[in-house]
């Protein structure tokens, strides 16, 4: 018997990490010692109940259908009960077929059975139990049960004071519909906590969970997190190192390497909150989205997986194969649909265009979107630009409306060129992609170094760089005025290549802001060269008034001629010779009768007040930039438009070159269509010639 004290002294608490096979060996190697003492021992059939009287809480025997006692050399004595046994220590009550007792300690087997209160019970196959420490060691088949929880294992060693049961061979735990297997584990039963270690699986009705370590807590449903976890619901993944999950609320949070990935869509994060009551996952810190090849990144990603939309917070970036949109702020995207709406200073990346407003939202599937604030366009393939404060957009298309603010377009070339109005509009050529056609509309000005209009309207080709302007258009090149019904403006090189007027066209020139050259014509274009005026054609209705010089380059007079057509040749601004088509007819007015009453032809004015002298003329809705039909001759003191010359010279002769008055300017045949050129007209001088 002093083998068998010695055993039961044996400390099971210091094994746990020793196989089953091990513990369940000590075991019967006890029942094997102790075999042969009950068989020489006297066999009392008598049932005892005992009584503590120590008060060192001993085990009583409360029943036994039979009880043998055996004392060895040392006095020692082993009391061996069958069937039936019911033993009682405190509060706790033990059952079993077959016990053996040694002073304060039990062996026992055969439908062991500890019931500790009303609120705990452990069965198994064997038990060894110390008295003084209250520690059971349970082996075979053990069940803990403990309100609705259910503990399976093959092996269990339980603290009775501090009701805590470890386990180190693998366990089954079970709470309703979910279920916990792990090697290693410590259940708190006071606390209705359970510490989990070593390839834990978790199975429940909404989710499959895979971790290293954590922590349960069975009254509030709360799992922690301890070490490397994997959790599956509804074919989501997400992984973590460090968090928690509420089984109740479905409420959990992951840090520390925390992802999640759901099909081809995977997050990272600082942390991860995930709430299965709202279908929503928030990612908060360096958080990241991927999906195929989109990209998304912020402060803050929230992801809903009922409407599959997914909000960008903080300094927000999303990418996919068609474009980039970043903003300071947020952008709500919905991966159904693939709109998106944003907040705070955005940009839209799309191929070859570039979009940037305060607000940006965009649907996918109608292909339309609204930017507002502050908003800049840009076409990097053709090199324009607009800004607005509203705009509409068709990605598909290409076809942007910009409203708001005196909306700007800015074409970029070797000299850019600028145009404002109430509404621009701008799409692709659907036959041609890198064609942009544009239009303008409402209060159109334009301004360019050399170049200036208004308009009420405005259209726009890039193939063809041409403009065409329409309504009452007024278009000032240096020192030259160009009206029409409509103007039609060829670019080329980034300078003016072409100006055509059409229907009740009228050109001035002027290199002084005093005498202004008239032409006048049903139709006229106009021809440049390194952006200056170099000749112009008068179809239809011909008129010109221009200023004669003398030899001495001195105003002579001006000169008013009539004809079906005629080309007007100009040198530095000035009219340089004309040739006159078909019966033409002249006057000449000495400038002796122009001092005080300057010859105008029917629709003359000179609109330099409403010429834009700046870019940002064309945006200040102060100015009124309307044409004026004025008929009067303006003043001397008019300040020069850009590049205006200084004034000639005054003469006071009557006479052209050749001595004649009036008739037909020299060189001039009668009649016909084959044109004459007349003497070139001198250039004119500073210096005024005498009375």
């Amino acid at each position: 018997m002093t083998n068998l004290i010695n055993i039961l002294k044996f400390d099971f608490c210091s094994k746990f990490s020793s196989p089953s096979k091990g513990v369940k060996g000590i075991f019967y190697f006890l029942i094997f010692l102790l075999l042969p003492i009950a068989s020489a021992s006297a066999q009392a059939k008598v049932i005892v109940t005992e009584n503590d009287t120590t008060g060192k809480k001993e085990i009583r025997i409360i029943y036994s259908d039979l009880l043998e006692n055996e004392t060895d050399s040392l006095d020692n004595r082993t009391t061996k009960l069958s069937g039936n046994v019911e033993l009682q220590q405190d509060s706790v009550l033990m059952y079993c077929d077959t016990a053996f007792k040694q002073g304060n300690n039990i062996i026992a087997y055969g439908n062991v059975a500890i019931q500790q209160n009303d609120s705990l019970k452990v069965f198994s196959d064997s038990l060894v139990y110390r008295g003084e420490t209250k520690i059971a060691d349970l082996f075979g088949n053990v069940v803990m049960e403990s309100n609705n929880k259910q503990l399976f294992t093959s092996y269990l060693n339980y603290e009775l004071d501090p009701k805590i049961a470890r386990y180190v061979t693998g366990a089954l735990i079970t709470q309703g519909d979910t279920k916990l297997v792990s090697k290693r584990g410590t259940f708190f039963v006071q606390t209705d906590e359970m510490f989990f270690k070593d390839s834990i699986t978790v199975y429940d009705s909404t989710f499959t969970l895979r971790a290293d370590t954590l922590l349960y807590n069975s009254e509030t449903q709360v799992v922690t997190f301890l070490g490397p976890t994997l959790i599956n619901q509804d074919s989501n993944l997400i992984y973590c190192e460090e968090g928690f999950y509420d089984m109740d609320t479905k409420l959990a949070e992951f840090t520390k390497n925390a992802q999640y990935v759901k099909g081809e869509q995977k997050a990272t994060a600082e942390m991860i909150t995930y709430d299965g009551s709202m279908k929503e996952i928030r990612l908060e810190g360096d958080a990241k989205f991927v999906e195929n090849d989109k990209l998304a990144t912020a402060d803050v990603i929230r992801y809903d997986e009922g409407t599959e939309d997914i909000f960008l917070e903080g300094n927000a970036f999303f990418r996919d194969s068609t474009q980039v949109v970043k903003t300071t702020e947020d952008i709500k995207y919905n991966s159904a649909t693939e709109s998106f709406k944003t907040s705070g200073r955005s940009q839209v990346v799309d191929d070859k265009q570039i979009l940037v407003a305060n607000a940006l939202d965009f649907d996918d599937e109608t292909g339309l979107g609204l930017a507002e604030g502050d908003v800049f366009w840009q076409d990097t393939v053709e090199n324009i630009s607009i800004n607005a404060e509203v705009a509409k957009y068709n990605k598909a298309s290409g076809y942007i409306k910009a409203t708001g603010g005196r909306p700007l377009l800015t074409i970029i070339n070797s000299d850019t060129l600028f145009l404002a109005s109430d509404t621009l509009i701008s799409a692709q050529d659907g036959e041609v992609d890198s064609t942009r056609l544009l239009e303008a509309f409402e209060d159109v000005r334009i301004y360019k170094k050399g170049l200036q209009a208004v308009a009420d309207s405005m259209a726009f080709i890039t193939k063809d760089s041409l403009f065409k302007l329409f309504k009452d258009p007024v278009l000032w090149s240096d020192t030259s005025q160009f009206k029409g019904d409509s103007i039609f403006i060829q670019m080329k090189g980034g300078g003016i290549d072409r100006i055509y007027l059409h229907n009740n066209a009228f050109i001035v020139t002027t290199p002084d802001l005093k005498f202004f050259n008239q032409i006048k014509g049903k139709n006229i274009i106009a021809y440049f060269v390194n952006n200056q005026l170099d000749r112009v054609k008068v179809t239809g209705n011909a008129e010109a008034i221009y200023y004669a010089l003398d030899e001495e380059e001195a105003y002579i007079g001006a000169t008013k001629t009539i004809c079906s057509e005629m080309l007007i040749y100009f040198k530095a601004e000035n009219v340089d010779r004309i040739k006159f088509f078909k019966q033409p007819s002249s006057e000449i007015t000495p400038m002796k009768q122009l001092l005080d009453d300057q010859p105008k032809l029917d629709g003359f004015s000179w609109d330099f007040i409403i010429r834009p002298k700046s870019v940002e003329d064309l945006r200040d809705k102060t100015l009124v930039m309307t044409r004026g039909r004025s008929s009067t001759a303006p003043s001397t003191n008019l300040e020069p438009p850009p590049g205006g010359g200084r004034p000639p010279g005054v003469g006071s002769g009557a006479k052209l070159p050749g001595g004649r008055i009036g008739g037909k300017p020299p060189g001039v045949g009668s009649g016909g269509n084959t044109p004459k050129e007349e003497k070139p007209i001198q250039k004119p001088t500073t210096k005024e010639k005498g009375n």
